[in-house]
């Protein structure tokens, strides 16, 4: 189990569920399944297909990179994770460009990507210290 600091405080991590990183992926799979609902019904099986992949990846490879037992691994489905959330990030762009989706309604996805990003990178960052101090 992973020792964690919030607000000063020692939090025990007893499952990836536990993870507020964990639990903004999921919440946004469940934003962007929402967003891809309005897509145009020609890009069901394109834009919107590649969008919900992408964003269901993220939570699904921090949970699995959990359940490995190894940190490598562990790490390496951060990066995973990380790579699918600028994947997402992209993709949104693409709507933009096609007029499907308003910039204003990706903007207010943008800032939980944001956080979501920087909390994979601090998640990261502090597995790779670890590995590297033994």
């Amino acid at each position: 189990m992973l020792g964690v600091r919030y607000w000063g405080k020692a939090m025990k991590i007893e499952s990836y569920k536990d993870l507020d990183v964990w639990q903004r992926g999921v919440e946004l799979v469940t934003r962007i399944y929402r967003l891809t609902a309005t897509l145009p019904k020609e890009e069901r099986f394109g834009l919107s297909s590649q969008l919900q992949r992408a964003c269901v990846s993220i939570p699904a490879n921090i949970a699995e990179g959990w359940a490995r037992e190894h940190l490598g691994d562990y790490l390496r489905h951060l990066s995973f994770a990380k790579a699918s959330l600028a994947e997402v990030e992209t993709l949104l762009i693409v709507c933009i460009n096609l007029n499907y989706v308003t910039a204003n309604k990706v903007a207010e996805l943008q800032s939980d990507l944001t956080v979501l990003g920087k909390q994979l990178s601090t998640l990261h960052r502090s597995l790779k210290q670890k590995q590297t101090n033994g």
